[in-house]
């Protein structure tokens, strides 16, 4: 997870004068969702989306985007920003409560479609560099990734001479940008600042869905179209920077991304090491069913999640035309159930570090433990987890869950401590 203006397009006289259809305006979209979103009238937001999407975005599923009751009523509602996504257009509507002001947030395809809905977050403050980046010791410039999906990048590179370690950051999945913005929190673009401070390059980078929403949407993707292609190309890149240390490129994968992070391995052929940041090491569907367990979905929500995940385990290539399930198109899950990252990892030959916070109730410890038995009996493999952070790597007390993430902080400095450890050695 616009602003084309309304035109309106005359075709010659021949015969009769035809007058075509204005293009659909995308912030007007984004006002007409957010209104019948507030008046609670769900069937008639569900037809707003593309038929792909449609089926995913129930009356039931659209009254959990609803605002909570604790915010009060709606003093005011601003004007929407849109924002260039490739062929989409994200809108942003501020919205006053009473409790406070949040962002609107939703994705537009040029046909005036709903493609993604991100729904509210408190409006967004101000990120602020954490205290263990040294603001002079670094620098950061734009790159591009690939030439066909030309994907946005940013390289931070340490003061100095070099060659350095360098380590291309992997996103986790759904639509992320280059610094993986959670509300006011951006977890890469802490650890990238960080890193930069203590002598090692980093590329972040827009990933493809976030740069190419409706297009990628709107048509069969996998992990690799995901996820895999684009890590591949970005590890490349690095080793053409003048900074860069060509025999000391890591990959770290966050969530989905160290999922993932074999298939770059193998796809890339001269990665000096990975981290898996909390990376599962179980199917991604595994995951959705608990994660609605630990945030205490009530049972009609979980047992729908439990059947989704019973049809997700029993599909095949002949399947492709049906509906998405989770949010990813069934191309995906084809894909996924060939895939095992076991075995890839354990014939990786590089270094790996194995990090997970204890809190995180997307990612359970259960991925953490095994990781520990999939690597068993090597000696190049450091694992490490921290009580007390959650899955942003982030300070956290009492129970975890999304609102956790809304509270601004930054990452861990003993994580930032423990990177820059791995990677320099």
């Amino acid at each position: 997870m616009l602003a084309r203006s309304l035109s309106t397009l005359f075709l010659p006289v021949a015969a009769a004068v035809l007058l075509a259809q204005p293009a659909p305006d995308p912030s007007a979209v984004a006002q007409k969702a957010l209104d019948l979103l507030l008046h609670q009238q769900y069937a008639e937001l569900q037809t707003m989306f593309t038929p792909a999407y449609r089926p995913q975005y129930t009356p039931e599923r659209l009254a959990q985007f609803a605002p909570k009751p604790a915010w009060g009523a709606v003093k005011q509602i601003g004007n929407p920003s849109p924002t260039d996504m490739g062929p989409a257009k994200k809108i942003t509507i501020p919205v006053t409560f009473a409790d406070g002001n949040y962002d609107f947030v939703l994705f537009v395809n040029a046909s005036g479609q709903i493609g993604l809905l991100a729904g509210f977050a408190p409006a967004q403050a101000l990120w602020q560099p954490p205290p263990y980046a040294k603001q002079g010791s670094f620098t950061e410039r734009a790159v591009t990734i690939g030439t066909d999906w030309k994907l946005p990048g940013v390289l931070a590179v340490p003061a100095g001479k070099g060659p350095f370690p360098a380590v291309v950051l992997v996103h986790g999945a759904g639509a992320r940008d280059a610094d993986d913005t959670a509300f006011q929190n951006k977890v890469f673009k802490d650890i990238a600042e960080g890193l930069a401070s203590r002598g090692v390059v980093s590329l972040r980078y827009d990933k493809r869905i976030f740069k190419y929403a409706n297009k990628m949407v709107d048509s069969p993707y996998t992990l690799d179209d995901d996820i895999t292609d684009d890590a591949v190309k970005a590890a490349a890149l690095l080793r053409t920077q003048p900074e860069v240390d060509p025999n000391k490129v890591y990959v770290l994968g966050y969530e989905m991304g160290g999922y993932a992070a074999p298939r770059i391995a193998e796809g890339d052929g001269k990665l000096a090491g990975i981290v898996l940041f909390a990376a599962n090491e179980r199917p991604f569907e595994d995951l959705f069913l608990d994660q609605a367990v630990a945030t205490g979905k009530p049972k009609p929500y979980l047992d729908g999640i439990r059947n989704i995940v019973s049809e997700i385990k029993h599909l095949d290539p002949g399947d492709s035309d049906r509906p998405p399930k989770l949010g990813f198109p069934i191309s995906y899950w084809v894909d996924l159930r060939s895939y095992d990252p076991g075995p890839l990892m354990k014939s990786f030959p590089g270094r790996i570090l194995v990090l997970e916070p204890e809190r995180d109730f997307q990612v359970p410890m259960k991925d953490f433990e095994a990781w520990k038995q999939v690597l068993a009996g090597r000696t190049n493999v450091t694992f490490k987890s921290y009580p007390n952070l959650n899955h942003l790597f982030m300070e956290s007390e009492g129970k975890t869950n999304e609102d956790d993430y809304r509270k601004p902080a930054h990452v861990s400095p003993e994580v930032i401590d423990d990177l820059a450890k791995f990677l320099t050695q």
